[in-house]
């Protein structure tokens, strides 16, 4: 009985490159996971990809946690998890009713928006102080950032803007982050497996993939003052949505 998925060898490339990415990005230049999920969902049918991608995030979480481990926001982490745990429930009832042809362009489309929103903060300088602060607005994140983690693992853009609104420093914002991720995603599971999204071949092939998550994890650590975070971000965003627009008129072509 196989206990790895079937890929091609240039799927398999792409499937270590997002391994590599995964990794990369919990310790390393931030928001460059957000190229993994519109490349895996070209791969992988969009509905698997999401319970595939998952055990992934979670690994390299581990990692992240360790390594800031001592820089932790807890009232923050208070404040979002309640939310985000609701925003899980929403995307999970979502999940059950939408098909793979359905859930393709959402996703891309999803990827567009978030880059969208990423390329409106970074333009506004005074972005920190135009936002509110109050309960209701980590309500509102908290619920968006657990919807659209289910949906798509790609709740990253929405935890920055949050958390830099917050005025965290560099390192509680990446220890926060880490820690709200891992909890949320190690939520996630037992929704992705009830929907048949996690089962034994897809995390045999997560356990294969361990070996490319870690060595992302160590090289984000070894390379995270030395590349120009702008530059590589450019290069990523400009990938993401190359992929996005893929996945958007895929069904239709």
């Amino acid at each position: 009985m196989d206990m790895v998925m079937d890929f091609t060898t240039m799927e398999w490339f792409f499937v270590v490159f997002c391994a590599l990415m995964v990794g990369f990005s919990k310790t390393g230049i931030l928001g460059a996971g957000i190229l993994v999920v519109p490349m895996l969902a070209a791969i992988i049918p969009a509905r698997e990809s999401t319970g595939f991608l998952l055990p992934m995030l979670a690994m390299a979480d581990i990692i992240a946690i360790i390594y800031w481990r001592k820089h932790v926001e807890w009232r923050q982490l208070g404040r979002l998890l309640p939310w985000a745990l609701t925003g899980i429930l929403f995307g999970c009832m979502f999940l059950r009713n939408i098909s793979n042809t359905t859930l393709m362009p959402l996703i891309g489309g999803l990827i567009l928006v978030l880059v969208g929103v990423r390329f409106w903060w970074n333009s506004h300088p005074d972005r920190k102080d135009i936002l509110p602060t109050g309960w209701w607005f980590a309500g509102i994140m908290g619920i968006l950032a657990g919807c659209t983690s289910m949906l798509a693992n790609a709740a990253g853009p929405i935890m920055t803007i949050y958390l830099l609104t917050m005025k965290l420093e560099k390192k509680e914002f990446v220890g926060t982050g880490a820690w709200f991720f891992w909890i949320i995603n190690l939520s996630k599971m037992p929704f992705s497996y009830k929907l048949g999204f996690i089962t034994p071949i897809s995390l045999g092939t997560n356990l294969l993939l361990l070996p490319a998550i870690v060595g992302g994890g160590i090289l984000g650590i070894l390379l995270v003052h030395r590349i120009p975070q702008k530059i590589f971000n450019v290069i990523v965003e400009v990938l993401a949505i190359t992929m996005a627009v893929y996945l958007c008129v895929k069904p239709f072509l």
